[in-house]
């Protein structure tokens, strides 16, 4: 039994979090996540309740205003700092910015403890400027207090660790061990992260990461930072190419989409290659002999994708700093595959077998292209769950560029590799609509799913897209048929891609951390859905039905068990021995009384949950005492209470209230729920 500490601690003054805290923001309307089914990751902190109106969008946002929103998120980064309650030894370093048409910014940040890089430990704040922190999603709720920042274990070990770890053909060390500290998974430990190079086995280059306890040397992760993903090659016709004039030739340089240029790597499988360049402006006749003929299919791509992200989600270029990464065609001999490298920040294109087969298509660009942004926004792990979406998102961009360029030698689907035919029979290399046709990718969630292969693991984020896009059942899409299930039997009404890929974008920028899995991103996409067009909207219930229809939550209407649940994730926080603190959700939409056994589920993290009162608080004030003062010292209050609410209104605002009333322990309400049966 753990006693208590003969001091008391000084609690940290939250200047504008805690008064956002109690300022009773919107919450998410959402179903609790059924038995059986994927449960929220305990490490992520979704920012559920924004005060962001629906209709909300990112305004595209020029260089210059960019940059100064970037100025302002730095000026102010301590003053963030200290409202999230970070540690003193805590600092934060902007990454990315995003603002919407209503004023709302938000800022994406690495941290830092004592000087050292912490992984997992990126997080997006939202608030009426760049810095202000009305709400907040972390990749981990896990205090970053590591026991030690001394290693113990020299960084050879680490070094020769990681070398094992790689399994490679020619693996060395392309970066030495560099000390950090491990967040992403349990109690944060001081580490050493190790990139080693060499080839995969398909003769892909590697850029595998090996993390090591500086203090026991296990090993604790790894993951893969070239992105690969494959699709088909498809010659996209005679099209228009923006080239660049240099005295009497020309040159795939693209001067109206960030500089972005295309090179003939000459099957060499490193440096940048030749940029390609000739006396006329013509590149290529169409045939796979021609090495130009892959460059103006890469070239042409890359244009695609860079004018879809900009004209449909506001974002220019792959950073959202104006600037185009390149393309490298011709890699390697018989390479049948593509990759994104951040380390280039580039994207690289084998011929396929035979060297017959350019992978070059329009998917294939937006695939490997979306990567990139992933990179450089949500950093989604390339492995576990995480590593799934990842994926995923490639592929649901890949469809979406696609559809974007209506191109009638490459008609917009929700096929991928349906055209080079790597499997030898004609048949696609992945399905969005039923992802198990191919006969490794899974269509649902299960509780194994990080285990295995990430193409694979895609398969469910796939076929929740396409549910929510197009619905389930039999259907026929520019000449392409689809037949799409669901994990519980029951039917999905889409919503149009046009809808659905505003909402995974938003999601990506500005709710998924690089800890993200399936349960997290389904409150994520909840949350975009809600600031787009209304937690009432049928919208926001069509994204709880095809999370359910992919076994990740349960269905708007109740679906599938639970009933219709109404949920908030934003953090409040508990002063230690101090005022009661609320945390409302606003139920709308139901007609007549509450039930008589309402159900309220409380997430509470709090040392000492012994100290605590917890009462529910109806639209009209009447308190229903939930728990007072029991638990002792157990740490935490994770528990679902039954209340005979019959005599209420349904709709209005509801309350949690939560009051410490002893001295020395403290903690913050994490997330709440009312679920109607």
């Amino acid at each position: 039994m753990r006693s208590r500490p003969s001091h008391r601690r000084t609690p940290h003054t939250h200047r504008r979090a805690a008064a956002v805290a109690l300022a009773g923001v919107a919450a998410l309307i959402a179903t609790a996540v059924q038995s059986g089914s994927a449960t929220a990751a305990p490490e992520q902190t979704p920012a559920a309740a924004s005060k962001a109106k629906p209709g909300s969008e990112s305004v595209r946002l020029t260089p210059a205003q960019r940059a100064e929103l970037i100025r302002q998120a730095n000026a102010t980064k301590a003053d963030t700092a200290e409202d999230l309650g970070l540690g003193a030894k805590e600092k934060l370093v902007v990454r990315d910015v995003l603002k919407d048409n209503d004023g709302t910014v938000h800022v994406r940040y690495e941290r830092t403890y004592d000087g050292l890089p912490v992984l997992g430990g990126d997080l997006v704040v939202q608030g009426d400027s760049a810095g202000e922190a009305d709400s907040v999603v972390k990749a981990t709720r896990t205090a970053v207090t590591p026991a030690t920042t001394t290693a113990k274990v020299p960084a050879a070990k680490a070094e020769q660790q990681a070398l094992s770890a790689a399994k490679a053909e020619g693996a060395d060390v392309d970066r030495a061990p560099r000390k950090v500290v491990w967040a992403a998974e349990g109690k944060p430990v001081v580490a050493y992260e190790t990139v080693v190079g060499g080839l995969q086995h398909d003769g892909t280059p590697q850029e595998l990461h090996v993390v090591t306890d500086a203090t026991t040397g296990e090993q604790l992760y790894t993951w893969e930072a070239i992105q690969n993903g494959t699709g088909h090659t498809v010659y996209s016709g005679t099209v228009d190419l923006t080239t660049t004039q240099s005295g009497s030739s020309y040159n795939l340089t693209d001067g109206a989409r960030g500089g972005h240029k295309t090179y003939n790597l000459n099957r060499g499988t490193s440096g940048t290659g030749t940029l390609f360049s000739g006396s006329d402006d013509v590149w290529g006749n169409g045939s796979a002999s021609n090495a130009e003929s892959a460059a103006a299919d890469a070239h042409y791509g890359a244009a695609l994708t860079w004018d879809y992200y900009k004209n449909v989600h506001g974002r220019s270029g792959i950073r959202g700093d104006g600037v185009g990464a390149y393309s490298r065609v011709h890699y390697g001999n018989n390479y049948v595959n593509a990759f994104w490298s951040d380390s280039c920040f580039c994207m690289t294109y084998g011929d396929g077998s035979g060297n017959a087969n350019p992978l070059t298509a329009i998917d294939v660009a937006a695939h490997e292209m979306t990567h990139g942004l992933t990179s450089n926004t949500a950093g989604l792990n390339y492995s576990g769950e995480s590593g799934g979406l990842n994926e995923a998102t490639s592929d649901i961009f890949g469809s979406t560029v696609e559809f974007y360029a209506n191109n009638s030698s490459d008609v917009g689907d929700y096929l991928i590799g349906e055209e080079i035919d790597i499997n030898g029979d004609g048949t696609p290399l992945r399905y969005m609509d039923k992802p198990s046709k191919d006969g490794a990718s899974k269509d649902a969630w299960y509780s194994g799913i990080g285990n295995i292969d990430v193409h694979y693991s895609s398969g469910p984020a796939n076929h929740f897209f396409y549910l929510l896009s197009e619905g389930s059942g039999t259907k026929t899409i520019n000449g392409v048929s689809y037949d799409s299930p669901t994990s519980d039997g029951l039917p999905v009404t889409g919503i149009g891609r046009a809808k659905a890929e505003k909402i995974w974008f938003r999601a990506l920028t500005t709710k998924f951390t690089s800890t993200t899995n399936y349960a997290s991103a389904r409150t994520g996409t909840l949350a975009a859905t809600g600031e787009l067009y209304g937690t009432d909207s049928a919208e926001y219930k069509a994204v709880q039905d095809a999370w359910a229809g992919i076994n990740v939550g349960t269905r708007s209407d109740g679906g599938g068990g639970g009933g219709t649940s109404y949920e908030s994730t934003t953090d409040v926080t508990i002063p230690d021995a101090g005022a009661a603190v609320t945390s409302a959700i606003s139920v709308t939409g139901r007609t007549g009384n509450a039930p008589s056994n309402l159900r309220v589920t409380v997430d509470i993290e709090h040392t000492w949950s012994g100290d605590l009162v917890v009462d529910l608080l109806a639209p009209d004030g009447t308190v229903y005492p939930l728990r007072s003062r029991t638990g002792g010292s157990a740490d935490d209050i994770k528990e679902t209470y039954t209340v005979n609410a019959s005599s209420e209104t349904a709709n209005g605002t509801w309350r949690l209230r939560v009051q410490d009333q002893a001295r020395y322990d403290t903690g913050y309400i994490s997330g709440w729920s009312l679920t109607f049966p």
